[in-house]
């Protein structure tokens, strides 16, 4: 039960990434504080972690920016101290894989060196705890060389007002706004409650989503997978609770995806069309009906004639 509500979220945050560049870049900026243009190239490369019971690691991801500029990415929904090894990790394979060779000139002759390009590690944490961590440090101790303080900061998503999500342009995370109100409503479903769960997902998720459409923050066809996103997360969170079945058919209506209106006016279009194809195909049968039976009686005439003028 544990693997598969970790999953969720997981699947989630996946689903979430490869959005339009235009969407992702907009997240790579307002986690790194950097300006990448919106139209920037995007290459993924994923990598996979899992513990004993798939409890701490929703997804790990590396991004590159235009070919150059790497970001690894790793969301979670427990604390987990340990973390910072993983993304070490992470980050030594990715740099092993990517190294830089060259040939260094010095007093001895031309050597080969190489360089391991490590990407910029960010962990977005999707729960509240007061003992998250602003940054994770590890020291790497080279011995005679000296050490290096490798360090990695966080993200925490539920610290974190709208307004800020919104200025920063992370509107991708924007789903993930259903969790500000699960923990009260998992404590106690009344009516303050269920008006809060119901101005979150109107304002802050859905008034979102249409504001950073019409700022061009997103694509369409991004808005549309967020509402898609969100809808099945909050099934996973909160359409089991009884008080919220009403909620719950408003939620349906309210996340409903602008292609499947589309779709259901198609839909209407076609039947449409294909009543009026009938009613055309009736007429055209009561015509080639009422022809034949023109047709007979002109025979039947002509064959009167014809019986007239042989007597």
């Amino acid at each position: 039960m544990a693997n598969t509500i970790y999953q969720i979220y997981d699947k989630i945050f996946k689903k979430i990434l490869p959005l339009s560049s235009t969407a992702v870049v907009n997240l790579i900026n307002g986690l790194f504080d950097t300006d990448y243009p919106t139209d920037s190239t995007i290459t993924y490369h994923w990598t996979e972690f899992e513990d004993d019971e798939l409890k701490r690691v929703l997804a790990d991801t590396i991004l590159v920016i235009n070919g150059i500029h790497s970001y690894h990415l790793e969301a979670q929904m427990t604390v987990d101290h340990d973390i910072i090894f993983r993304v070490f990790e992470y980050g030594y394979g990715h740099a092993q894989r990517n190294r830089l060779q060259f040939m260094n000139d010095n007093d001895s002759g031309i050597i080969p060196d190489c360089e391991l390009p490590f990407p910029e590690p960010k962990i977005i944490y999707f729960c509240s705890s007061g003992n998250t961590p602003d940054e994770y440090t590890m020291k790497l101790n080279f011995g005679s060389q000296g050490s290096f303080l490798y360090k990695v900061s966080t993200f925490k998503f539920l610290e974190t007002s709208l307004e800020e999500l919104n200025r920063r342009k992370m509107i991708i995370l924007i789903p993930f706004q259903l969790l500000k109100l699960r923990g009260l409503l998992a404590k106690e479903r009344n009516e303050t409650n269920l008006l809060a769960l119901k101005s979150l997902i109107e304002n802050d998720i859905i008034g979102s989503i249409n504001e950073n459409l019409s700022l061009g923050n997103i694509t369409q066809d991004d808005a549309r997978k967020l509402k898609r996103l969100t809808h099945k997360l909050y099934n996973h969170i909160y359409s089991h609770y009884q008080e919220l079945e009403e909620l719950s058919e408003m939620t349906d209506e309210s996340l409903m995806l602008d292609i499947d209106i589309i779709e259901k006016e198609h839909e209407k279009e076609l039947a449409q069309k294909a009543s009026e194809y009938e009613a055309a195909l009736s007429q055209k049968d009561a015509a080639l009906a009422a022809m034949s039976a023109e047709i007979a009686a002109l025979k039947a005439q002509i064959a009167a004639l014809q019986g007239a003028q042989n007597t």
